[in-house]
This record gives structure tokens, C-alpha cells and sequence, in this order.
């Protein structure tokens, strides 16, 4: 790799070296290469480490490679401490990170092992993703506007500030946080939706095809995770096994106390509330509040997650359009909303199977709905009333 000059704005220097070339990994590596940061790749899998260098991410790294200053492991949290205990000896001028999901056991693991050279090591976790993996999901922005967890317990200062700085550097917002408050945080956050996410879609397996053919846009959104790689979140969930069971167990509780109100309302097909002439089928005590019980709970825990950029929650008019199933109507849409000089505050796009066209679900302030609907009528757009 030919010597490239950071730009003036970055703080980190290189060569940074990125041990493993899935999604995480890569895309670090790209958003620094991007920012002319040298980086130096490697990944026990061949072919793995040549697409992420064939996708510009970095050289491989070798025994006549460059000392790197940073170190990052980007591996299952399973294997993660010893590779980052390997790395603190085979580079002894390094700071060290990982970027695993699970902190508590690996930070414990490094610092039993590494000694002294554990104040070199910064447990580190940026809460990014997506549900495809490997490098080639990577995206050089991936971290961009997210938070970035740095565990700095027992870390030496300037090696936790060389972290800070990484994450600043590719967009991130660090937020501290020792290692036991992470995992219990990312139990709640991540680890558990995922496998709720699995749970749901796992019932549909055995459903018929008519029955999948009324997929909407509320199931795909709630399974939308389940497609991750198992093996990756496999390790991910035994190594936070306490806190996810702990969650797991509220739910349960949760789901039996639902169960047990559902089950009071239910009658047989030729019960006599069915069946009799002029009888008042009446509703089981328990029912109503039972499901009324953990909707207005989920509502309440759902106003409470942060709004756009991390700020407060905010609520946002939604404007419905329908959108053709046509090369550049998509874009058109978007051309027609910059016109009209309105923000997107979000956006996604429900599309039922077979048919011709889509509603595009438009969030906007809710001083700009009117007149988006009249800007978007005029331009000859179908808007549906919410």
C-alpha cells in the first residue's frame, strides 16, 4: 500500500490492524481507508481476506508489515480473548480492541491472562449492524450517527482515548460503560429482540402458502433480524447467557400471564354461546385486560426508544403515497419531496406479493403533512388517507 496522509480531522494514525474481515471488521476497515488511514488485514479465512482487499479495505498483513498502532479483533466473542491476549504479545507498542457484542467475560478473560500488558487492551463495542454478514455487507458508513461502547475498566488512559478517537473517526458517538452495564444493556436491546425476532418467524415454517401470501409490512418488520447467521449469534447469546436468560424468564412470565387471559375467552365452535338462538356470548373476565395489559405497556417501552440522531422520541405525521412497481418511480417520489422543500424523518415502503404497486410511508414533521399531500397530489401522485 502506498503511503497515504490521513486527513488533517482524523486523530487516528496507522497502519491499523483488523483481525477478521466480516461485516464489522471490513467496514471499519473501509470507512478508514476512505480517510486515507493504512490498514492491514487478516482473517484465517483466505477467502474472506482477499474480498475484503479486492473491496479496497486494507493489505494483508504479514511478517514484514509495518508495526500497526491499533489493533482491532473482530471475531465471534467466543474465540475473541484469546486473540486479543495473542495480539498484546506479538504487538507489545499496540493499543488493542475488540469489537465484540459480549464485554463482561472477554474483558475478565483478557485481564486474568494478559497481566500488566491488559492496560494496553480497551474492550470496545460499536452497536452496528445489520442482518447480512460478512464483507460483503460492509459499508463504509455503517457506523456512522451510532453509538460506539467503550469499556475503559483498568484501561490505560491514553490507550482508551486512542479509542474514543477511533470511533469519533468513522462517525461513531462513544458512550463509557463498564462491562457488566453493557451486557445487561445489549441483553435488552439486542440479544433478546433477536431471538424473539426467530421465535416469531420460526412459526411460520409449517404455514401454508395462502396464509404467507397476507404477509404484511408488520410481520416483515418484526422478523426483518431473523435472518442473521445462527452460528455468530450462537456464540453472541451464550457469552451474555445471564442477562438474556434473565430477560427470557420476564417474558415467559409475561407470555403466561397473556396466555392465561386469551385462554379464558376461548370457546369451542359448537359451544352453546355459538350456537343457541339470542344468547349474548359474554367475555371471560381477564381477557380485555390481559391483552389491553401488555399493549400499553409495549407502547409505553416503545415511546422510550430515542428518536432520530439519538435525541428524544419525537412524534412525526405520516403521509401514505402509492407508488408503482416501476424502474425510477421510487426516485421520483424523493425528487418530488425535495421539491415540495420537506425533510424525510423516515421512510419505508410496504409492498404485498403480486401486487402492482407499493405505499410509501412517509414521516415528515407534522406542520409539513399538508402540505406535502397538496405539493404530492399535484405532481400527479395517488396519496392515501392515513
Amino acid at each position: 500500500m502506498s503511503a497515504v496522509e490521513p486527513r488533517a480531522s482524523m486523530s487516528t494514525r496507522g497502519p491499523v490492524l483488523i483481525i477478521g474481515t466480516g461485516l464489522l471488521g471490513t467496514s471499519l476497515a473501509l470507512a478508514l481507508r476512505a480517510a486515507g488511514v493504512e490498514v492491514q488485514l487478516s482473517d484465517t479465512s483466505p477467502t474472506s481476506l482477499a474480498l475484503a482487499r479486492d473491496m479496497g479495505a486494507g493489505v494483508p498483513h504479514d511478517e514484514d508489515s509495518p508495526e500497526p498502532q491499533i489493533v482491532v479483533v473482530a471475531i465471534p466473542p467466543d474465540v475473541t480473548a484469546d486473540v486479543v491476549v495473542a495480539q498484546l504479545v506479538a504487538h507489545p507498542h499496540a493499543v488493542v480492541t475488540d469489537v465484540a457484542s459480549v464485554k463482561e467475560r472477554v474483558v475478565a478473560e483478557v485481564q486474568a491472562r494478559a497481566g500488566a500488558e491488559a492496560r494496553r487492551y480497551v474492550g470496545s463495542h460499536p452497536m452496528a449492524g445489520r442482518e447480512r454478514s460478512g464483507a460483503a455487507a460492509a459499508d463504509s458508513d455503517l457506523f456512522a450517527g451510532r453509538p460506539w461502547v467503550v469499556v475503559g475498566q483498568d484501561s490505560a488512559s491514553e490507550a482508551e482515548l486512542v479509542i474514543r478517537n477511533l470511533a469519533v473517526d468513522v462517525g461513531a458517538t462513544p458512550v463509557r460503560m463498564d462491562a457488566a452495564e453493557h451486557d445487561a444493556a445489549v441483553a435488552a436491546v439486542s440479544h433478546m429482540p433477536q431471538l424473539i425476532a426467530s421465535l416469531v418467524a420460526a412459526r411460520l415454517e409449517a404455514l401454508g402458502e395462502s396464509a404467507l401470501a397476507l404477509s404484511g409490512q408488520g410481520l416483515r418488520d418484526v422478523t426483518r433480524i431473523a435472518a442473521s447467521d445462527p452460528r455468530l449469534w450462537s456464540a453472541i447469546i451464550v457469552g451474555n447467557a445471564g442477562p438474556v436468560a434473565d430477560l427470557l424468564r420476564q417474558i415467559s412470565a409475561d407470555l403466561g400471564a397473556l396466555i392465561e387471559g386469551i385462554e379464558a375467552a376461548a370457546c369451542e365452535p359448537d359451544s352453546p354461546e355459538h350456537t343457541a338462538p339470542g344468547v349474548v356470548h359474554t367475555i371471560a373476565p381477564g381477557a380485555v385486560g390481559a391483552v389491553t395489559d401488555v399493549m400499553a405497556r409495549g407502547n409505553a417501552g416503545r415511546a422510550r426508544i430515542p428518536g432520530k440522531h439519538g435525541g428524544a422520541p419525537r412524534r412525526y405525521a405520516e403521509v401514505q403515497v402509492l407508488v408503482p412497481d416501476a424502474a425510477g418511480e421510487l426516485g421520483r417520489l424523493f425528487s418530488d419531496i425535495g421539491a415540495a422543500g420537506v425533510n424525510i424523518e423516515d421512510f419505508s415502503l410496504e409492498h404485498s406479493a403480486g401486487q402492482s404497486a407499493g405505499i410509501a410511508l412517509i414521516s415528515v414533521l407534522p406542520a409539513a403533512a399538508q402540505g406535502l399531500e397538496e405539493a404530492l397530489d399535484a405532481q400527479g401522485w395517488r396519496v392515501v388517507a392515513g
